[in-house]
């Protein structure tokens, strides 16, 4: 592709994109510039449609279908994997991070009925920044644990290449399962991990006592911490129940931490994962838009929406560092993500002829610019469960 007597914001925006992609570390380069290309598409267009991408890619091809056959070849070629290509892109953002800890999401989402989507993704300032996704061909959101082992085994690679090991570890309750959470004490990983009801709970000498559904929580009661049992060659994953003063549902959340009324707060960050998804989908980049029908090729386009999602919630952390924010959000405080004002931002600086991408970064630390506008706290009132409860768990040998 031929780029030097290019004009317009595509060519531009491809030229702050493809230093950060490092052609140096590809086996053919050509696959570097067309993912640079396929990253400025996505962003200017705001669509995984590959179609809507052709008016942004600048080549020597006479016809689009050409340009679109580069693409669909790139996104179908087995020898691209994308965790070798995101990998260092995430880590060197990662390197900024300092002695601050990292929380990360697990989740799923399914796709077009037929593939589900496994990510981990580091939770950044109201949104998630992916970490690690894999996409399978399978149609429930419930996985198992040897089919997320290896994906988590890929974050604690890149985690320890960066010696990052303060981690916190958020999950739903569809991954309930005693070895996950085994794994990640291993790990030396904290966790907070919804638990189903159906899970059954034990009196200190083994005794069955009842499930956690059959405990009726009273209301506003006194808060007890639980905390750890070292007497035993067991380790104990402490419990608290609690209700929304909003709702009948009870919640129930397992800690490898002593519990209290902020286990639920430390939880409910959980839900950025949620908000990522949606941007992925319908909110910005319309990955149900997308025609492509097997798992390593959405992986590859999954690959594509990641790329960008970095490298706009690092341009929107930048604009934010530089006291700029207002000149593309119009509210006093911050009410967008870090990822709207980096896409925001973008077409700002493109359409002004300014520099854009200067700098890859994901700084840990309190967020400077938090939004003016918070959600309501999912467990606004919390309920408890009195008494030494714990759950116990053996250590995997």
């Amino acid at each position: 592709m031929k780029t030097e007597n290019a004009t317009g914001d595509a060519p531009r925006l491809y030229q702050a994109i493809l230093p950060h992609l490092h052609p140096a570390l590809w086996n053919d380069v050509r696959n570097a510039r067309t993912l640079a290309w396929m990253v400025s598409g996505l962003v200017l267009s705001q669509s995984v449609s590959i179609p809507s991408w052709l008016p942004h890619i600048h080549s020597q091809a006479t016809v689009a279908q050409s340009t679109e056959r580069r693409c669909r070849r790139w996104l179908e070629n087995p020898a691209i994997a994308p965790g070798s290509v995101y990998g260092p892109l995430i880590t060197r953002a990662l390197r900024d991070w300092g002695p601050h800890s990292l929380t990360l999401a697990l989740d799923t989402s399914i796709l077009f009925g037929r593939f589900c989507l496994i990510r981990v993704a580091v939770l950044y300032r109201g949104r998630a920044v992916p970490l690690v996704s894999r996409v399978l061909e399978h149609a429930s959101a419930q996985v198992g644990t040897e089919q997320l082992l290896p994906v988590l085994a890929e974050v604690k690679g890149l985690l320890d290449f960066l010696g990052l090991h303060d981690v916190r570890l958020l999950a739903d309750r569809g991954f309930c399962d005693t070895a996950l959470m085994g794994w990640l004490r291993v790990c030396g990983w904290h966790f907070r991990i919804r638990i189903k009801s159906s899970l059954i709970l034990a009196a200190p000498d083994g005794q069955r006592v009842c499930t956690i559904g059959e405990i009726k929580l009273a209301a506003r009661n006194a808060l007890l911490p639980q905390r750890h049992d070292h007497r035993t060659p067991i380790w104990a994953g402490v419990m608290v129940l609690g209700r929304p003063t909003d709702g009948p549902e009870q919640w129930q959340v397992v800690s490898d931490e002593p519990t209290s009324r902020a286990t639920f707060a430390e939880y409910g960050e959980r839900f950025q994962i949620e908000e990522g998804f949606l941007d992925d989908k319908s909110g910005l980049f319309g990955l149900e838009d997308s025609k492509l029908r097997d798992a390593a090729s959405l992986e590859r386009l999954i690959l594509v929406i990641s790329v960008a999602t970095l490298l706009l919630v690092s341009e929107g952390l930048q604009l934010v560092q530089q006291g700029v924010r207002r000149t593309i959000d119009p509210h006093w405080n911050r009410a967008l993500s870090y990822l709207k004002l980096g896409l925001r931002g973008v077409h700002f600086a493109l359409s002004r002829g300014q520099a854009v991408l200067n700098r890859l970064t994901l700084q840990g630390g309190a967020d400077p610019a938090p939004p003016g506008r918070r959600k309501k706290s999912h467990v606004s009132s919390v309920d408890a469960l009195e008494g030494g409860w714990v759950l116990r768990f053996r250590s995997p040998s």
